[in-house]
């Protein structure tokens, strides 16, 4: 069940009413966490449960929003842009200001502040998804539509439930429609599955967005390339080891380390 732990702080207030998303980035800050983003081991492939399931006899597999998205027709960087000099906006960006507080808002309850740790929200993650969701490319405008419809769900299911918007529920509320959606598995209401699966891609993209930047990467204790003090001491024992390994079986150990 999701529920904020005693030391964690929920992003919805009592009174219902949730302060919208202010985008702190520059375009040139969003587009770099993009191409992290986009290069992380941290995203897999979508998975098969954001498919639509067959609708059973009794009408069980629940409601969707069917969206009519228009085609994103810009152009991307093409496969040898200057680096040097990137454009400014290469595409423009298409979340709405209420699609961009919702996504604030899930954001914040898959990475809420913890200790020294901010929210998902307070380093722009929206942001980033929404760089995502904008970019003219096959994968980006795939999770586009999945990422609009689960939002458009959640909305859909917040008024169905409790007559207002999923924003502007309290959190229990919010929580207990996220409970039901958290993951997909075959304990999965059939009526669930398919916002499960949506809700999955947009919880990977959320994470792996977080920890691109430098308050997720610290974190989890990463600190990429760190100079070397002194003479390079060159790979480790184990590194020899499984390289001798990897020789050996392909029948290369006579040519390895040659005496120059």
């Amino acid at each position: 069940m999701w529920a904020p732990r005693e030391d964690q702080t929920m992003p919805a207030g009592t009174d219902g009413v949730e302060p919208a998303y202010a985008n702190r980035l520059t375009r040139r800050e969003s587009l770099k966490l993009l191409a992290a983003l986009a290069a992380s081991a941290m995203l897999p492939a979508l998975p098969a449960a954001a498919s639509t399931p067959p609708a059973g006899p009794d009408g069980d597999a629940g409601h969707w929003p069917e969206l009519d998205l228009q085609p994103i027709t810009a152009e991307g960087y093409g496969k040898d842009p200057d680096l040097m000099t990137p454009p400014d906006t290469p595409w423009p960006l298409t979340l709405t200001p209420a699609q961009l507080s919702l996504l604030a808002l899930l954001s914040d309850i898959i990475v809420p502040a913890e200790g020294k740790s901010p929210s998902a929200s307070a380093v722009q993650v929206p942001s980033v998804v929404d760089e995502w969701v904008s970019a003219p490319y096959p994968d980006q405008q795939r999770d586009r539509l999945t990422i609009l419809s689960a939002l458009a769900w959640l909305d859909d299911e917040a008024a169905l439930r409790f007559s207002r918007p999923f924003t502007a529920l309290e959190t229990a509320q919010q929580l207990a429609i996220i409970d039901d959606i958290a993951y997909y598995g075959e304990q999965t209401p059939r009526r669930f599955q398919r916002i499960a699966g949506a809700f999955s891609r947009l919880r990977n993209l959320v994470l792996a967005a977080y920890f691109c930047t430098p308050a997720g990467m610290e974190d989890i204790g990463y600190l990429g390339n760190v100079a070397i003090a002194g003479d390079y001491p060159g790979p480790t024992p184990e590194a020899y080891q499984h390289l001798d390994k990897v020789l050996a079986e392909l029948g290369l150990s006579g040519f390895a380390y040659p005496v120059g």
